[in-house]
This record gives C-alpha cells, structure tokens and sequence, in this order.
C-alpha cells in the first residue's frame, strides 16, 4: 500500500475547500474533451474515500452535459471547478491539480488524455479511482 499524504485545497474565494490524501508521486490527466480544454483543466484522480468536501456545499453550483454522468460543481461566487466526479471514473473524485494549496511543490506527472475520443480512451482511467 502506498503512504498517502492529506492536501488543502479549493476554489480562488475559498468558499469550498476540500482535503485530498495523495501519494507522495502522482499522475494528473490533461484531457482535450470539450469542457477540459476550454477551462485548461488537469486533474488529479482519486478514491471516493480519499476526498473530503470541508465547506462550501451550499456555494456549489452543479453542470451536467451530455449522459449527465459527470458532475462538474463550480463555486457560484468565483466561478472555479476545485473538483468533480468523472465520467470515467464515477465512483472517484478529480481534483483540480492546480486547486492544491501546494500544486507547485508536489510531483506531478502530467500525462495527456484523448477525451475526444473517450469511448476509446476511458478504460484507461477507470483503476484510478480504485482504493489504494
């Protein structure tokens, strides 16, 4: 079993803020589906259990598309999406790398991901929302 470490994070107003338990290296998806690639968002997959919402649930807003299977929240007062449960991986969480207090000092690979292609491609995902 991997050593997990708890991270901070959360939205530019901080009205939600969130924890996270990640391995000391991790891999982040830079997907190029049509909501990832508009906001420039990379993110970082996790277990259901290793995320905690600690406030702002009430400041969410909540964007569904397509089968209305990922949950996208964005903070109604900033406009960030700290977080959110994927498609590929419904039974997770997608952290926002860059929503981590500490983004800049963690090892982070980046790797690309075909979400245009996501029939294709989601398999490729699915392990990492898995418990650890």
């Amino acid at each position: 079993m991997r050593d997990l470490h708890t991270h901070k994070g959360g939205c530019h107003c901080q009205k939600v803020r969130f924890e996270v338990d990640l391995p000391e290296a991790m891999e982040a998806e830079e997907c190029n589906c049509s909501i990832c690639a508009k906001s420039g968002n990379i993110h970082i997959i996790v277990p259901a259990r290793h995320f905690r919402l600690l406030q702002g649930e009430g400041a969410l807003t909540l964007y569904t598309f397509n089968k209305g299977t990922a949950k996208h929240f964005f903070c109604a007062t900033c406009g960030v999406k700290s977080y959110y449960i994927p498609r590929s991986n419904p039974d997770g969480v997608a952290v926002t790398w860059r929503c981590l207090d500490d983004w800049d000092q963690l090892d982070v690979t980046v790797d690309p991901f075909d979400g245009q292609n996501w029939e294709a491609n989601a398999a490729r995902l699915a392990h990492k929302s898995k418990p650890v």
